[in-house]
């Protein structure tokens, strides 16, 4: 789509392919089906499913074992390799911690002016409380996504509420990305002449695959000799009585998506 020139349709086709768009064109094939005498049967079947799957779409245990079973992110980084990795990145050179954006809102009437949407803020917060533990510094990328609004860069809202909010001031802003390959391309192109043997990668463990393919990809590419160490976050299992999770939950229509959105961005090499 890049090269033809279509990434402005992405979105809207992301729209289309996700839950519970095809689902509902399930629902409207059984119902349609059903009004024929010879294939009342099938409509019957397709009309159940449907509904069945648009049910399953939003629980929460359906979408915790989606993401296990078909992305399989990384564990979370342990104690033990927090310590290994600052020692690693003291002894043979520099380590950068990098935090990939993950939306931001144009206008918070709350503070009046652009923040970050909840999903960057835990991105950022726990990308400043690792960088802490690695002494290393911090970058963060992302610009303005091809589905939002213009308006300022993730990546500049980022810098501003890490120094003002944290009292963290990031190395480097990435502010020009509009998706994870971008992320990729950008943000070692930034630190291709700054020393950097190790990058440790900050985002949802649902993203974490298919950002370090882009990562590990970009830096094939340049020829540029950077060990990516995934650090993921947001593993934890859902705390509701294991019969709330298969009742439908916005969480749990929010994370078979995402899931989904994960699946077809790895097929089709986003």
């Amino acid at each position: 789509m890049v090269t033809l020139g279509l990434s402005d349709l992405k979105p809207m086709l992301t729209a289309l392919l996700l839950p519970p768009v095809p689902l509902l064109v399930l629902v409207l094939a059984g119902a349609r089906l059903l009004t024929s005498s010879r294939r009342r049967e099938w409509g019957a079947m397709l009309l159940l499913s449907g509904v069945l799957l648009l049910w399953l779409s939003c629980c929460a245990a359906v979408g915790h074992a989606l993401e296990r079973g078909l992305l399989h992110p990384p564990p979370a980084l342990s104690e033990a390799r927090i310590q290994a990795t600052r020692q690693d990145a003291a002894a043979r050179g520099k380590a950068v911690v990098l935090i990939l954006g993950g939306g931001r809102e144009s206008l918070a009437p709350e503070y009046g002016e652009a923040h970050l949407s909840a999903r960057s803020m835990q991105r950022l917060h726990y990308g400043l409380w690792l960088a802490r533990r690695l002494n290393a510094p911090v970058m963060f990328s992302g610009g303005t996504g091809l589905a939002q609004a213009p308006g300022p860069a993730e990546a500049d809202i980022a810098a501003r509420v890490a120094e003002r909010d944290y009292g963290r001031r990031l190395r480097w802003v990435e502010n020009t990305s509009r998706d994870t390959r971008e992320n990729a391309s950008a943000s070692l192109a930034m630190l291709a002449d700054q020393g950097i043997t190790e990058l440790v990668l900050v985002t949802h463990g649902w993203h974490m695959p298919r950002a370090v393919r882009a990562f590990e990809e970009a830096a094939a590419r340049r020829s540029q000799a950077i060990q990516i160490i995934p650090a993921p976050m947001g593993l934890a299992a859902p705390l509701d009585r294991p019969t709330l999770n298969w009742l439908p939950s916005h969480e749990g229509f929010a994370q078979v998506r995402l899931v989904v959105r994960e699946v077809f961005g790895r097929l089709l090499g986003a």
